[in-house]
Order: structure tokens, then sequence, then C-alpha cells
């Protein structure tokens, strides 16, 4: 056999798009040449890698495994021009991150320094609510995800980063027992520990109140609509402020950490290898640094 990384590529691209009209668009080839590419690497094997039913192409089982050793191929070789980069000093990839709302007071301060460092990194950072990041994780669509609750049955390996306080907050220092508590909504990691509190300490409350950000949480408790338990690293400046008080309740704060996670047996680009390194050196110090505020409560 003699295909070529071109041809391996040129195969990939087809077996995601389902169409070689697609595949020529997304690599800037004309149609003839994929074609002509995608029969070439086609005649080296037995068996047929796609079938074209009606004018539908379809990836034979065959095909398909033959994709996933060819996306390894390529991965690896990617990384062979990662590691040379990065003995050079120019490590250059992508790193791609989800985090759970609340993780954007969180994981920038443990980026910055890297991204210093390594400037040839390109980074792709979504923040969004616990469903989708874990959603993305099981997908294997990120490399790392940001959580502060170990997801349910996904193994997983993790570096913590930072402990998580959760507080009974108010905009006054006294809780009004005629306000209702806002909760955060069905599934969020803010939400099942508000929820686990509450049994701890025998008290229902009905939910008139659920919101879908920690940030519109915020702002209806500053508003003085209700109280709700909030993680603490998000309102510094409105603390500060007095717009927020911590109002003092038995069993509070409540604390998990926060958590970088990643697949277990996850095969790891030489950029996420280099950040993982870099938060096991640097954490300490980035914790003092940027979070000093927040280790005296």
């Amino acid at each position: 056999m003699n295909y070529t990384l071109h041809q391996l590529k040129i195969f990939l691209k087809v077996v995601q798009t389902q169409s070689v009209t697609r595949a020529a668009e997304e690599l800037f080839m004309t149609q003839p040449a994929v074609s002509i590419q995608l029969k070439n690497f086609q005649d080296q094997f037995d068996l047929p890698l796609t079938e074209v039913v009606g004018r539908q192409l379809y990836i034979t089982e065959f095909g398909k495994e033959v994709a996933l050793i060819a996306d390894r191929v390529i991965e690896e070789l990617e990384n062979i021009n990662y590691k040379s980069q990065a003995f050079k000093g120019l490590l250059t990839g992508k790193l791609s991150i989800s985090a759970a709302s609340t993780g954007k007071y969180v994981i920038p301060y443990f980026l910055t320094g890297f991204l210093e460092k390594y400037r040839g990194v390109d980074l792709i950072l979504d923040v969004t609510n616990k469903s989708l990041v874990i959603e993305s994780l099981k997908k294997n669509e990120i490399d790392f995800a940001l959580v502060s609750v170990l997801p349910d049955k996904i193994e997983v390996e993790q570096e913590i980063l930072l402990e998580n306080k959760l507080y009974l907050m108010g905009n006054r220092p006294v809780r009004d027992e005629k306000k209702p508590l806002i909760f955060r909504e069905e599934g969020s990691a803010t939400r099942i520990a508000m929820e686990q509190y509450l049994q701890s300490q025998e008290k229902v409350h009905r939910k008139r109140i659920e919101l879908t950000s920690n940030e519109a949480v915020k702002q209806a408790v500053i508003a003085g609509i209700g109280d709700s338990i909030m993680p603490l690293i998000g309102v510094r400046n409105e603390l500060l402020n007095h717009e927020l008080h911590i109002i003092p309740a038995p069993g509070l704060p409540v604390k998990s950490d926060w958590r970088l996670v990643w697949l277990k047996g996850k095969k790891l680009s030489v950029v996420s290898q280099a950040f993982l390194e870099y938060l096991r050196n640097e954490k300490q110090s980035l914790t003092q640094k940027y979070f000093d505020w927040y280790l005296s409560y």
C-alpha cells in the first residue's frame, strides 16, 4: 500500500461530510480532484470504503474502521509537528475547554500565563451550562471540562484547581423569611448543592423562582427579589460595594472543588499535556496571586 497523508485527509473529510462535493468545498479543491484522490485511495483496498445508493454517498463499515485509524494517524503526525515545535520553544496547536457558567470566574486566571508563554496555542473556551459541558465531554469534543461536581457514569481523570464555596446571600445582611429563595435551573451544579443543603437542614422551599444563569440570580438578589445560595467566586465586587451580603446560616458554606477533568484513557495532545504540566507547576502560585481575597473567606 502506498497511500499518502493527503489522501487520508481527503478520505476523512468525505467521511465527515458524507459528500464529495462538500468535502471539495471545505478542502478548497475541485470535485474531480477529490474524486480522483478518493479513487486512488480506494484502489489500495480489496473492500469498498464507500457506496452510493440512489444519489447518496454512504460509508461502509470497513470504511468507518479505516477512518478511525486514519484519524489517529493524522493526530499522531500532528503531534510530531507539535513536539518538534515544542522542543524549539514554539508550541503550537489548539486547546479546547468547556466550562460550567460560574467557571468563567476561575479558568481565565489559570490560562493567562500559559497563553503568554505559548503564543502559538489557539484557545477555544466555551462557557455554558453543566449539561452541555458534560455532553461535550461524553462526545470527546473537547480536551478538558471545568466542573465543580464530578459527572455521573463517565470515567474521568482530574486536576483540582480551586475550592468552590457557596454562601447564602442577600441584598441585606439578614434573611427576610417573607422573600423567596431563588434557584438555578434543574441540573445546575449550584442548584444541586443548594437542594442538598436544604435537605440536610430539613427545610423545604417551593421553587417559585428559577433562573438560568449565575449572573441572572445575582442581579435578582441585588434587586431584592429574594435570597439565594451562590458561589462566592462570582460576587467579589458586589460584596466590596455592599450590593450583596453573606447571610450567616448553619451548615454553610457548602464546599466542593473546581476541577479540570478529561476522559479516562484519552490520548492527550501535546498542547493538552503542556497545559496540565503548567497547571501542576504553577497552580499554587496562581491561586495565591489571583485568589488571595477568596481564600480569606
